[in-house]
């Protein structure tokens, strides 16, 4: 509803300057993706915080001009990437796949032509793309939807994820029927499954296993393939409002540094603007979560869109792309100043878990391992150094317990420790003994490795700890 408002209200402001009031009103057109929440920087949470209209509103008393933002809702990328192409749309937010296919489309027009500007969110393995199937599925493996109808949103990241991963598992995309649907439609396709499988991007895969209605069978993390979700505007508007385009992208740093500084609040914010439950946010954009907020431009994130690239022209969604010229960190660079370059190359996430595991008295630091646990009665979270200590702390709590995350075994992929797969391994230390594995097929592998290792489910395992 607030995107068609929106839009029915543009008219000649469409163009970016409005002048039917008599004095100079510059209007700035966003684009954005409020339940892809790791775009949230740039879109939800940048939005319901107005910071960046408290920054042009400081520009605009010392200019004298007007400026005026209107935010427009979309689904997915397509639809914004025809609004930007109608002019209608001057800075947006996407998933790698559509921000490629944004740029080759939009090279087409002149006025529209756009440039990647910033990043909102990444992860370096490809874990924010999922394969998720019914609770009650017998499928364990990838291979086990040889002849099955899939879910996806063709020409996304996530169908890109698919194709890669049934290569990888030996399959080819013709074993497999896909079903073209936006991402919600896909997910009340596997709840009523009419489905087999559904592979989308953030947050509906972990969204379906929070709600109970699908269990996670591939995790993307394990094609080893970065993606992420970033920034475009159109280059014409960039030019001739630059100072519009560096206040945006200010107020997208700002955001992300309050995210990653208060990460529990930000999600709850989200979550309720959103409707998404605030459990599923966390597991996204908490401290040592799925997605790492930080604008810069990343070397590996390029490497990987000149990767996708032969995907996307073979579907016939993008004619080609010069991504030097389309990529465009300078005014980034200009916000930065002299730190940019150290920025653009650390991929160290500036949000991770830390503390003092108050049930095996360790400090908590090691990444493959932290874990952290959302009691109901308690307004904060606590931390543990590894998965079994969680389980501990969890079965000594008198209390129900909103949410736990425990990183995978053998990734170290950030999941709901009631959806993992758990196995007890007694020749393991005390307080690692019992391992979380995100896929099914992954923990079996374990056990036949290791003899003594047995399977348990959730409750079992909190018992055993």
């Amino acid at each position: 509803m607030l995107a068609a408002l929106a839009v029915l209200g543009l008219g000649a402001s469409s163009c970016g300057t409005d002048t039917s009031a008599g004095s100079s009103t510059v209007v700035v057109n966003i684009g954005y993706q409020s339940k892809t929440i790791n775009t949230v920087t740039a879109g939800t949470l940048l939005r319901d915080r107005g910071t960046f209209e408290r920054k042009l509103n400081a520009i605009g008393k010392a200019s004298g001009v007007r400026y005026k933002v209107v935010w427009q809702d979309f689904p997915s990328g397509p639809p914004l990437t025809a609004q930007m192409i109608a002019g209608k749309v001057d800075i947006g937010s996407m998933g790698d796949y559509p921000v490629l296919v944004n740029g080759s489309k939009t090279a087409e027009f002149p006025d529209a032509r756009s440039e990647l500007v910033a990043v909102t969110g990444y992860n370096l393995r490809g874990s924010l793309n999922q394969v998720v199937v019914p609770k009650d599925s017998s499928a364990k493996k990838l291979t086990d939807l040889r002849g099955k109808v899939l879910s996806t949103s063709v020409g996304s990241a996530a169908h890109g994820m698919l194709v890669n991963a049934l290569r990888k598992n030996g399959l080819s995309p013709d074993d497999v029927k896909v079903l073209n649907q936006e991402p919600a439609v896909g997910a009340s396709a596997l709840e009523g499954k009419q489905v087999a499988g559904l592979s989308q991007f953030v947050p509906w895969p972990q969204l379906m296993v929070f709600r109970k209605q699908g269990r996670l069978l591939y995790d993307g993390g394990s094609n080893g393939v970065p993606t992420f979700h970033a920034v475009v505007s159109r280059k014409a508007y960039a030019d001739d409002h630059p100072e519009v385009m560096r206040a945006f992208l200010e107020s997208v740093r700002d955001t992300a540094d309050h995210l990653n500084k208060n990460p529990l609040a930000a999600a709850q914010q989200v979550a309720k603007v959103t409707g998404i439950e605030p459990e599923v946010v966390y597991l996204y954009n908490g401290p040592s979560g799925l997605v790492t907020f930080d604008p810069t431009i990343k070397p590996q994130l390029v490497e990987a869109l000149s990767k996708d690239l032969p995907f996307l022209k073979d579907l016939g969604s993008v004619k080609d792309l010069d991504l030097d010229t389309f990529v465009n960190d300078s005014y980034l660079r200009e916000i930065y100043g002299s730190l940019y370059d150290a920025a653009s190359k650390t991929t160290t996430s500036p949000s991770m878990l830390s503390g003092e595991d108050p049930v095996c008295h360790e400090p908590v630091k090691d990444p493959r391992t932290a874990s952290e646990v959302w009691f109901a009665d308690r307004k904060s979270t606590g931390v543990a150094a590894t998965p079994t200590c969680l389980l501990r702390q969890i079965a000594a709590h008198d209390g129900d317990v909103r949410a736990a995350y425990v990183p995978d075994e053998k990734h170290g992929t950030r999941m709901f420790a009631s959806a993992a797969t758990w196995v007890l391994d007694p020749d393991r230390p005390a307080n690692s003994r019992l391992l979380p594995f995100a896929v099914a097929a992954d923990a079996d592998s374990y056990r036949a490795d290791h003899s003594g290792a047995r399977e348990l489910g959730y409750e079992a395992a909190l018992e055993a700890s």
